[in-house]
């Protein structure tokens, strides 16, 4: 019972930080989503059943979970996200090894998404 409760909470904390990331540019919204699901599964099939049937929710994450793919206009923005952070960056002059290790993994996302499946 406890366990349960614990992946709830874990549910709702990353559906919370998902539905944010709708409204705020540099703050991913599926991968949080995907998140809720994972706890949601193992918590409430109720709970788990009303995210991936939500009307707005529940397309990427059954695009997800059927084929590993994701949405050429989520492609996009994830992509202008990234250049945006790295713009931002640069701008704040931050140190040239913070910026390398940034480049690194921003590029290592890029290549990630972009090698997956169109929905």
């Amino acid at each position: 019972m406890i366990l349960r409760t614990l992946w709830a909470a874990g549910g709702a904390l990353a559906l919370t930080l998902g539905a944010v990331g709708i409204v705020t540019p540099l703050l991913p919204t599926v991968p949080f989503l995907l998140l809720a699901a994972f706890c949601f599964a193992r918590s409430s099939a109720r709970l788990h059943r009303w995210l991936i049937d939500h009307p707005t929710l529940g397309p990427p994450i059954r695009e997800w979970q059927q084929s590993g793919a994701i949405n050429p206009k989520a492609k996009r923005l994830a992509t202008l996200s990234i250049f945006i952070t790295f713009a931002a960056s640069v701008l704040l002059g931050l140190k040239l090894w913070v910026l390398v290790v940034q480049a690194v993994v921003l590029g290592s996302v890029l290549v990630f998404i972009w090698r997956r499946p169109d929905a």
